[in-house]
């Protein structure tokens, strides 16, 4: 078949049938067709986009293209989770630990952040000694032993889409719905969970900007993972603010550790309740208040705690985080305020903006093989809705590099907007599924 035929098929907005699909893929994959070609049918594709049924498909071809981690010698259903990303998201760092306490079996592959996103990985690896690169061997070894790991993904999953998605960067399609899905969910379909839990954030610090976009997105991936027999469930939650207080990753694995002790700030707490509860609702086929009376035990009784101590130590962690807890993880040598220059109610954040700052002063990287500092980062003092007087603290810096600090200063204080007006509380969560 020729690749022409294929583009003018899609232009004429007609489906692409599998073996086509593949024949586009593999061909590129392999050097066959050319950037040029690809890059006409991916334009094609923004334009008209993906059936189901091509969705589907394209899903399975790249997730075919690559390793897969055969997660059937585990016991217990095995749960999984993705979040599309955003400002001081380290949820993945306290559900982990809690669906582990409750019987889940939590295996995850996780990236590294680019840009104003965090990533995981780079928090887990602000705690000392802690390892993100292991055997699949090691990996499974771990998870069978404590019920959770947490590990960096590898270039052999999904080689397809990584190469896909480097032409869609540099060609505009990126931000098409049917290939998001398709590529968020052939590295989530790689791995070989039972039930997929899906976080799509929304707002001006996630890459989905409005709350309808976002529902489109999520139906998208629900429907892939169901017509590939997966258990699927998610919520869309907001990101027109940081979640939490904490922005950089030592900063952030402190917060996590305060909420896994019942500690935590009010809106990440809620975050990673719900979406364990969805877990366990789905899992065991149990009602919601069970479910959340259920993860609340593991962490009134410290067990969740103990189980994020237990796979870290695991994973290479210091065995000093079970008696020193966050005072293991590096700290800033200085810290400075942001101040507000009106009264008022914090009307509107920034939220790019807020990572953009944190990446400035050296905790997120601009190309990947940028260099992280973990001890540095903000901690957001007021959140949306919040009274403020002229000359409180909006936020707290942590830093090493001075010049930073004061580009950072600025950054941070455009970024909020004080209204003399009372402000709403910002909706957290829009839909679960």
């Amino acid at each position: 078949m020729r690749m022409y035929d294929l583009i003018k098929k899609k232009r004429d907005n007609e489906e692409n049938t599998r073996e086509e699909l593949a024949e586009i893929i593999n061909g590129y994959v392999e050097g066959r067709i050319p950037d040029y070609q690809v890059s006409a049918w991916l334009m094609a594709v923004y334009f008209n986009h993906l059936s189901p049924e091509e969705r589907y498909n394209l899903t399975e071809i790249m997730a075919e293209s690559g390793d897969r981690i055969d997660l059937s010698k585990l016991d217990g259903i095995k749960v999984d989770k993705h979040s599309t990303g955003g400002v001081g998201d380290k949820v993945t760092l306290i559900i982990g630990p809690i669906a582990a306490s409750l019987g889940l079996t939590f295996a995850k592959l996780s990236g590294r952040g680019l840009g104003h996103t965090g990533g995981t990985i780079d928090k887990l690896e602000s705690i000392p000694g802690y390892r993100t690169s292991l055997s699949e061997k090691e990996f499974i070894e771990i998870v069978k032993k404590h019920g959770v790991a947490v590990v960096g993904q590898t270039g052999r999953i999904a080689p397809a889409d990584k190469k896909l998605y480097a032409l869609r960067d540099v060609t505009a399609t990126v931000d098409e719905i049917s290939l998001i899905a398709s590529s968020i969910m052939s590295k989530k379909l790689s791995i070989g969970s039972d039930l997929i839990i899906l976080d799509v954030k929304t707002g001006n610090g996630a890459f989905i900007k409005n709350v309808s976009e976002a529902i489109v997105l999520t139906e998208a991936m629900i429907d892939i993972g169901k017509r590939h027999g997966k258990i699927m469930g998610a919520i869309v939650s907001d990101m027109n603010q940081p979640l939490g207080k904490a922005v950089g990753n030592s900063l952030e694995v402190k917060e996590a550790i305060e909420t896994l002790k019942g500690e935590g700030p009010e809106d990440l707490s809620k975050i990673c309740k719900t979406i364990t509860s969805r877990m366990l609702q789905l899992a065991k086929n149990i009602e919601k208040v069970k479910a959340d009376e259920m993860i609340d035990n593991v962490i009134d009784s410290g067990e969740a705690m103990k189980k994020f101590e237990e796979f870290v130590i695991a994973q290479g962690g210091t065995s000093e985080i079970r008696n020193k807890g966050s005072k293991v993880l590096p700290e800033a040598e200085n810290k400075g305020s942001v101040y507000s220059s009106k009264t008022g109610y914090i009307k509107y954040i920034q939220t790019e903006n807020i990572g953009h700052a944190s990446m400035l002063l050296g905790a997120g990287r601009v190309r990947k093989e940028d260099s992280i500092d973990p001890s540095v980062g903000i901690v957001i003092e007021k959140k949306i809705g919040d009274y403020v007087e002229k000359g409180d603290s909006l936020a707290t810096i942590f830093f090493n590099d001075r010049e930073k600090y004061k580009e950072s200063v600025k950054l941070i204080k455009d970024s909020f907007e004080v209204s003399n007006k009372h402000v709403e509380i910002q909706q957290l969560i829009y839909k679960i599924y």
